[in-house]
């Protein structure tokens, strides 16, 4: 994908010496591949040691797995013990 939009932008550089307006758009298309297009084509390190994934994710091992449900078991335990009023209007109203 990167060699895709590395050459659109030299394509778009050299149509631009007849009309400027083409690196405009060689620098917007460089701009959102930077902002937007090199996380999702980044190679993913799946077998690297590192923080939990985050909630969006899938866990990619089971102990990632239990440690991301056992840490939030942990803060609904903490969230009940901390706030009893609100967590029983959330189970009155989950069993209704």
């Amino acid at each position: 994908m990167g060699t895709v939009v590395l050459s659109g932008a030299v394509v778009l550089v050299v149509l631009g010496f007849g009309n400027p307006l083409y690196w405009l758009a060689a620098a917007g298309v460089l701009f959102l591949y930077v902002r937007y297009g090199l996380d999702s084509s980044a190679p993913s390190a799946s077998s690297a040691p590192g923080p939990a994934p985050s909630a969006g994710t899938a866990p990619t091992s089971y102990k990632a797995y239990r440690d991301r449900r056992d840490k939030q078991a942990k803060w609904e335990r903490r969230y009940r013990r901390e706030r009893p009023l609100e967590s029983r209007r959330q189970e009155r109203e989950r069993g209704k």
